[in-house]
């Protein structure tokens, strides 16, 4: 009985450490499940969780993504759209996990709402490269997007040195709330002008990204500041929403108007320059074709250390260098 007992024992630890292998072989997280799971001459779903397809921005990024993703052999590339909406945004990532991706592209809606699922998809052993946009902490494999403080920065000195030289009264368009972007593309802006004092900022506030709200947004601010020398605006569309604002009133000739993104394509802002609606913007590249290049090393190439941080690197566009930019970015006729 005493054996028999014994023997009972002894199977029931076989059978614990077989259960603990098999955990450990299995986890996602672990460097051997990594290296199984990368190499050529594999499939690989990639999904693409993007922020709000109705910003031009986003869609060109969408573009650059998916175009790039048809050069490498294995890539099928699954893009969602948040709408602009957190929770579905969540759930868009969710639905990702549940599909089984391989590797997680996201440009975040606003930061703190994406951070935990976010890490959710790190944790569970899937490369995430966040692109444009940050969430909070470190928990993800790369970002990849432009320092936009910099850019803020260098908006803020062509104020200061070259736009506003003796001074005025400025308006700035805000991003979306929440959203890294317009955190630091406002900081930067400020930064910026410093050097400037008899530059004011009289009137801020956001639009959202979004063209239409830009036009709504400088509508108001025109009543409240009807003699304003300029306008920052956080992108491009929002820029031109302000400056049809400002054509309805009749004003656009005695207002300045810059933005940022300077998508090379017929609606973007370097034609919008160039055309002389806006005096100035400021590339942001989309990082797309950046972020396939980084999933080809990790997932193909089996590369084991990715820089965590990539920065792109911006550009001013004025009317001077507009044309010659836009061909140079492959702009589209």
């Amino acid at each position: 009985m005493r054996y028999a007992r014994r023997a009972a024992t002894i199977l029931a630890l076989a059978a614990l450490v077989a259960t603990s292998a098999c955990s450990v072989e299995d986890d996602p997280g672990s460097s051997s499940d990594a290296s199984a799971k990368c190499g050529s001459g594999k499939d690989f779903l990639i999904g693409m969780s993007q922020a709000n397809n109705a910003e031009p921005y986003r869609q060109v990024m969408n573009d650059d993504v998916t175009n790039a993703a048809k050069s490498v052999p294995g890539f099928k590339v699954v893009v969602s759209d948040a709408a602009q909406d957190n929770s579905k945004q969540v759930a868009d990532v969710e639905n990702f996990l549940s599909q089984g991706i391989n590797l997680l592209i996201i440009s975040p809606n606003e930061a703190k709402p994406l951070t935990a699922v976010v890490k959710k998809a790190y944790d569970q052993g899937i490369p995430v490269i966040v692109l444009d946009r940050k969430v909070e902490g470190d928990a993800y494999t790369a970002f990849i997007g432009g320092d936009n403080v910099a850019i803020g920065k260098a908006a803020g000195e062509y104020y200061a040195k070259t736009l506003l030289p003796q001074g005025g009264k400025v308006v700035e368009i805000s991003g979306l709330p929440g959203s890294t972007p317009a955190a630091e593309r406002a900081q930067g802006f400020r930064e910026g002008i410093a050097s400037n004092p008899k530059i004011e900022i009289v009137a801020s506030q956001t639009a959202e990204w979004l063209r239409e709200k830009g036009q709504s947004v400088m509508d108001a601010m025109l009543k409240a500041n009807p003699d304003i020398d300029a306008v920052y605006s956080h992108n491009d569309p929002m820029a031109e929403g302000a400056y049809l604002a400002a054509k309805a009133a009749g004003k656009e000739t005695a207002i300045k108007f810059t933005g940022i993104d300077a998508l090379p394509v017929p609606s973007g802002g370097i034609k919008a320059v160039e055309q002389g609606r806006l005096q100035a913007t400021f590339q942001y590249p989309t990082g797309g074709r950046e972020a396939i290049d980084l999933a080809k090393k990790i997932l193909v190439d089996c590369a084991k250390d990715v820089p965590k941080t990539t920065t792109l690197g911006t550009q001013q566009i004025t009317k001077e260098n507009a044309a010659e930019v836009y061909t140079t970015l492959g702009g589209k006729q």
